[in-house]
Formats: structure tokens, C-alpha cells, sequence
């Protein structure tokens, strides 16, 4: 494998020159600034996954900051490893502390994913739409499939997951248009996918701090 070779698949793109996706660069920014936002909220509240996920976040800026730079697949490997570690640390968090599961069973509900996506995705591949990107859409889907269970424990945070999955959504569907409006709008919509994904993770962190805070308060009342 040849982890040097260039990779060519976003409209902004025109050449394999440092800077020939600025948008798509740039924009990460927006992660890095969300990344420690959540971490400063958070690191003296004694939720050390909520820690990790904000650094998590940080290293999906770096990562993707790498990819659109240089364009290569280590760094395409750079920009996705830490977007999956966020979703199993995410998932982890909820079956431990919001269903209540203990670590093992929890450890357990989240090596689920592995299966759960390797049905999802081949299906999705057979709709041309969701096959541009076929393994994000297994992330709404999974918290709206959460979100009812969660709403037995507690309302606030079932919602805030429909909130989380349907700007997902959004954010999915516009980078998978990218290619199709490059054409008329050379700088494409992959960095929209940034924008809204560096309001969509800080909030999915921020609905995991605010249940916490919730539990411990009901469990000190």
C-alpha cells in the first residue's frame, strides 16, 4: 500500500498544491474552536469521556486539516480514524451513562456497531444518494434509533438527539451534493459538511454534559 498516494475526490480541488482546497482547509478550524470550547466546559466537571471526546474533536480537525491539505491517504487515514474512535467513545458514554448499563454490557452494546453497520452500509450502497456517503448515514439513524430508549431515562436528552441526527442529516446530504453542483459552484459543499458538523459534535458533546449534570443532581436530591 502506498500511503503517499494523492487523492482526488472533492470539487474544490483542482490540483495537488498545498492550498488548493482553502475552504475545506480552513474550515476546521471550526472543530479546533469547538474542540476546546467543549473542553474548557468540561475538563473540571469529572466526566472524563466528555475530556476525551473534546480532544477527539480536536484531533478530527487535525486529521481532516491534514487530508485537505495534503491529500493523501495517510492523512485520509488521519481524518477518519478519529471521527470513528468519537463515535464508539460516544456510544460507550450513552449505554454506560445514560441507560445505565454497566462498563462490560456497555462494551458490549458498542462493539454492536461493527455488525449494525455492516448491514446498514451495503444496503444504503443500493440507493445511488445515500452510497456517496454511506457509513456517515449510519450515525442519525442510530440516534434516532437511541432517542426512544433514552426518553424513558429522560426527555431532554432523547431530543437533543433527534437535534443531533437531523442536522447530521443536513450536514450528510450536503456533502454528498459536493460533486454534483461543481459545475456551477467550483468550491463545492464540503465545507459545509465542516460547518455544521463543528456545531453538530460540540452539541452532541453538550447533551452529554447536561445528562450528566441532570443525573448527579437527581441522585443528590
Amino acid at each position: 500500500m502506498d500511503w503517499t498516494q494523492q487523492i482526488d475526490v472533492y470539487c474544490e480541488r483542482t490540483d495537488f498544491t498545498f492550498w488548493s482546497e482553502p475552504l475545506n482547509a480552513l474550515t476546521n478550524g471550526l472543530y479546533l474552536a469547538g474542540a476546546m470550547l467543549m473542553f474548557l466546559r468540561v475538563r473540571r466537571q469529572g466526566l472524563p469521556l466528555a475530556v476525551l471526546l473534546s480532544i477527539l474533536l480536536g484531533l478530527i480537525a487535525i486529521g481532516s486539516f491534514l487530508f485537505h491539505t495534503t491529500a493523501t491517504l495517510w492523512a485520509s487515514t488521519a481524518d477518519t480514524t478519529p471521527i470513528g474512535i468519537f463515535i464508539l467513545v460516544y456510544l460507550f458514554a450513552v449505554n454506560r451513562d445514560v441507560l445505565g448499563l454497566i462498563w462490560w454490557k456497555a462494551g458490549l452494546a458498542t462493539a454492536g456497531f461493527f455488525p449494525y453497520a455492516a448491514v446498514l452500509v451495503p444496503a444504503l450502497d443500493r440507493v445511488a444518494f445515500f452510497r456517496i456517503s454511506d457509513f456517515y448515514w449510519t450515525v442519525p439513524v442510530l440516534l434516532l434509533a437511541y432517542a426512544p430508549v433514552v426518553a424513558r431515562r429522560n426527555r431532554a436528552t432523547a431530543w437533543g438527539f433527534v437535534a443531533g441526527a437531523s442536522l447530521l442529516s443536513v450536514s450528510i446530504a450536503v456533502r454528498s451534493v459536493d460533486l454534483m453542483v461543481c459545475d456551477w459552484f467550483p468550491w463545492g459543499t464540503h465545507f459545509l459538511w465542516h460547518t455544521l458538523n463543528a456545531v453538530m459534535l460540540p452539541w452532541m458533546i453538550e447533551v452529554y454534559r447536561r445528562h450528566m449534570r441532570a443525573r448527579r443532581a437527581a441522585e443528590a436530591g
